[in-house]
């Protein structure tokens, strides 16, 4: 795994997911009020953007058809089969990085 820069934390507005593609993936990252989680962008179930969900807590809801996924562990609620994918994202206090 590499370590990428994905941009100034500022970038990164509490309880909004924001997507970043790193070699063709893209990847979901959510600040829930200064910590910050990554997992697949693309929820199991249809594929819907877990980036364009809406975010209560730790948890956000594929804007598709209502699967919920938790950030900090990647478990899916159905109708998704199975979780997703998670990506530990470090902060050197100025800028976001993430292991992918």
């Amino acid at each position: 795994m590499a370590r990428e820069n994905i941009g100034p934390v500022e970038n990164f507005p509490p309880n909004k997911g924001i997507c970043v593609e790193i070699g063709g993936k893209r990847i979901a990252v959510f600040n829930t009020t200064g910590q910050f989680y990554a997992i697949d962008d693309t929820c199991p179930h249809v594929g819907g953007s877990f980036s364009d969900g809406t975010m209560h807590g730790s948890t956000v809801t594929c804007p598709l058809h209502g699967a919920e996924a938790d950030v900090r562990t990647g478990m899916c609620t159905p109708p998704a089969p199975g979780p997703v994918g998670t990506y530990e994202v470090v902060s050197d206090g100025v800028s976001l990085f993430l292991d992918a």
